[in-house]
């Protein structure tokens, strides 16, 4: 990678982005490649670190059902005009030009077949294309406007551009890099900023009364989840997992996006099967104890823990219970409903929701308004992605947007 960090101070560029994630390098190759003299500025030692990690190390890059209703945001609407212009296929013909070969895993869902390592040789790659400078490790000290320019000052000296572009992400993960930056510069431009919060993030418990669903940890099953908010509820059926602390897996990291503090959570751990009816018809036909009955659904483990965290003993004789007994195990389990204290927080949320806020911003460029030349992209804005390749698509959609209007 050409760094170029022995070119000389007070540089003038057609547009600096700033951040060299996946948004921040797509705008960079567009921009570049349409002719425009680009910076790109990252104060990280290492590139694309959340790339890297992502997917468990073979990025989940996209995913084909992407369309609007799968991204979080208060104005709802605005993502729609960046991610009908650049599409899914769109990547996927950019990844078939540099022969990465990837496949389907799970809904829509698509991964890299080798590493997440390609996506990032791609991008790379395509900045070359566009002949894009390079300023890493450098950190951006100041922002400011001169004239109808930005001033930039960083760590190598001073820059100055056309246009900006803020590609610095959100708050999630900050032990690979994840800064305020791009939040502390909308403030500084008069732009409202939608509170951050953790999300696609484990939910926490209280510790003494999850102590009953410790001995579950490491069970995962298919569930339904709902979130308890009535105006912007979610549903999913994902996998859960069980873990010390509280619970996980895809279907907790979906509904987190949605859950807020205090908001009660329904589980229904058989999403196929009415357990209450379940349970009276075979009462007094099946020989069998409670928890060898429902062993035929559940986990053995979960089972037994299930009905002693509810207070049912698992060998107790369906035929000698009343019936109003199996009705509220079966409502227990078709109907969990339970209030998270918390979550993992940043450190082990995959994205930022909240963000800058996208009505400051033109939904064709993704400039702000108010500011003209001053883009915002990616995580820093207030849209968010649901788990499995979405917010990534994100990131190549408003990244294009941008670059095409810079």
């Amino acid at each position: 990678m050409n760094q170029d960090m022995t070119q000389a101070m007070n540089q003038g560029f057609d547009v600096a982005v700033i951040g060299a994630g996946a948004a921040g390098m797509m705008c960079a190759a567009v921009a570049g490649q349409r002719g425009k003299r680009v910076v790109l500025i990252d104060h990280a030692e290492k590139l694309a670190e959340k790339i890297r990690i992502s997917g468990g190390g073979r990025c989940n890059f996209t995913n084909l059902d992407t369309g609007p209703q799968n991204f979080l945001s208060q104005n709802p609407h605005f993502s729609k005009s960046a991610l009908s212009r650049y599409t899914p296929q769109d990547f996927i013909s950019l990844l078939k030009r540099h022969g990465v070969a990837f496949h389907e895993k799970h809904k829509g869902q698509l991964f890299c077949d080798r590493s997440a390592e390609d996506i990032i040789n791609v991008l790379k790659a395509e900045c070359e294309l566009g002949n894009v400078s390079w300023r890493m490790p450098v950190s951006v000290e100041s922002i400011g406007k001169e004239g109808e320019a930005f001033r930039i000052e960083t760590s190598a000296g001073q820059i100055k551009a056309q246009h900006v572009v803020i590609a610095t992400g959100g708050l999630s993960i900050p032990k690979i890099g994840a800064t305020d930056f791009a939040f502390r510069l909308a403030k500084q431009f008069g732009i409202k900023v939608i509170e951050p919060r953790p999300a696609l993030v484990p939910l926490t418990f209280d510790e003494a009364s999850w102590q009953r669903f410790v001995p579950m940890a490491g069970i995962s099953l298919e569930v339904d989840i709902e979130s308890g908010e009535k105006k912007s509820a979610g549903r999913f059926r994902e996998d859960l997992l069980f873990t010390h602390r509280g619970l996980s897996g895809p279907a907790v990291l979906q509904i987190s996006s949605y859950w807020k503090g205090g908001a009660v959570l329904s589980v229904n751990l058989l999403p196929t099967i009415d357990v209450a009816e379940e349970l009276l018809s075979a009462k007094n036909q099946v020989k069998k104890n409670l928890a060898n009955f429902l062993s035929q659904w559940l986990p053995t483990r979960l089972v037994e823990g299930w009905l002693m965290a509810n207070d049912f003993q698992p060998d107790a004789r369906m035929a000698d219970m009343p019936d109003k007994q199996l009705r509220r195990l079966g409502e227990s389990i078709n109907r969990w409903s339970l209030t998270p204290n918390g979550s993992e927080g940043f450190r082990k949320a995959e994205v930022t929701i909240g963000g800058v806020d996208t009505r400051a911003l033109s939904q064709q460029s993704m400039m702000v308004n108010a500011v003209p030349g001053l883009y915002f992209i990616g995580e820093a804005v207030d849209v968010t992605g649901w788990l499995g390749g979405y917010n990534f698509q994100w990131a190549w959609a408003s990244g294009s947007a941008a670059g095409l209007a810079v």
